[in-house]
């Protein structure tokens, strides 16, 4: 068997056996004078900035539950490993009298070990013991997330991919042995990735540069969060939705229609208005396509969102590369929950 299939193997089964992996307790509701603290690294840092995924929880809560008060504060500082979260527990976490910690770290403890930085496993394991213990001595609840990515490719090949599972299988047993709730984000990640990573793309779907999210990341992420906290996405919001049909040319290639497809999914990485994305082709057994093959389905917040995507030079690029390929397109946007 080549060693990339081999992998993609192992870590689908990984996948598979962590699905069963016992998660501690479920979210509880949210209640009125909640103060949630997000303690983490450099994508928690930048989740508290305008577009992050912390400031976006707190927007969502405050439309949604305004009559709770609930308060959102960012305790994320770049570079930080498990160590470093202890050492500032007392300044940054305790401090604030919190009554919910969400604990998003891990990463650096992983992807320093290429430099000789990283944290040990058990080190790991001990010290977000310790951190959970003096988060609920001082009378917060804990939901502790596994690392997420240092890499987008959805076939195991990123090269941090089996140390990130190691840890992540820590995140999870810890969730058990401390009796704290669980939010699989990793799990959560690649699930979303197999689904909208068709080019196994290293980076550009949810982040910028495999690691630190992008627009559309930090969307996702605010999405995970909030279900985390018990808030469901679904209710969140009206969104755009952009979806175009191709009927390509009868001597247009495969290699030519690949192409297309490759550019498009590229586009998510470089209009940050995008906020979702996904395609595929025809599987209808209705007989009733009209010769259209290809669907997407651009997902916007808001018409603004479309209006800035459609000038923007990426997506003129890529209409270049597409419209003498067509033999018909099709567009039709709607806004969800109408």
């Amino acid at each position: 068997m080549p060693i990339l299939s081999l992998m993609a193997t192992c870590l689908l089964a990984m996948t598979v056996l962590l699905t069963a992996t016992k998660t501690s307790q479920s979210a509880e509701p949210l209640k009125k004078g909640d103060r949630i603290v997000f303690l983490g690294d450099s994508i928690t840092q930048a989740g508290a900035g305008p577009n992050g995924y912390v400031t976006l929880v707190r927007k969502t809560l405050d439309e949604k539950l305004p009559d709770l008060g609930i308060e959102v504060i960012g305790a994320g500082i770049s570079g930080n490993r498990v160590p470093n979260l202890e050492a500032r527990l007392d300044r940054d976490v305790i401090e604030k009298k919190p009554t919910i910690v969400v604990i998003y770290i891990g990463i650096n403890d992983v992807w320093h070990s290429l430099n000789g930085r990283g944290t040990p496993r058990e080190e790991f394991e001990a010290g977000l013991k310790r951190i959970i213990a003096k988060i609920n001595e001082a009378g917060a609840r804990v939901i502790l997330c596994t690392p997420s990515m240092i890499g987008e490719k959805t076939d195991g090949s990123n090269q941090l991919d089996v140390m990130l599972e190691h840890y992540s299988a820590t995140s999870r047993k810890v969730a058990v042995d401390t009796n704290s709730q669980l939010y699989d984000l990793r799990r959560r990640l690649l699930t979303h990735l197999r689904d909208h990573n068709p080019t196994n793309a290293e980076k550009n779907v949810l982040t910028g540069d495999g690691v630190h999210l992008n627009a559309a990341g930090n969307e996702f992420v605010r999405d995970c969060m909030l279900e985390a906290l018990g808030v469901h996405a679904s209710e969140q919001r009206q969104l755009l939705r952009h979806v175009v049909l191709f009927k390509f040319k009868a001597d247009v290639t495969e290699a030519q229609i690949n192409e297309v497809v490759d550019a498009f999914a590229h586009l998510p990485g470089r209009i940050d208005t995008i906020v979702d994305f996904d395609w595929g082709t025809d599987v209808s057994v209705e007989n009733k396509a009209a010769g259209f093959t290809h669907g997407f389905v651009v997902t916007f917040r808001d018409a603004a969102g479309r209006d800035a995507y459609l000038p923007h030079p990426a997506h003129q690029e890529f209409v270049s590369i597409v419209k003498d390929r067509l033999d018909g397109a099709l567009v039709f946007d709607f806004v969800t929950g109408r």
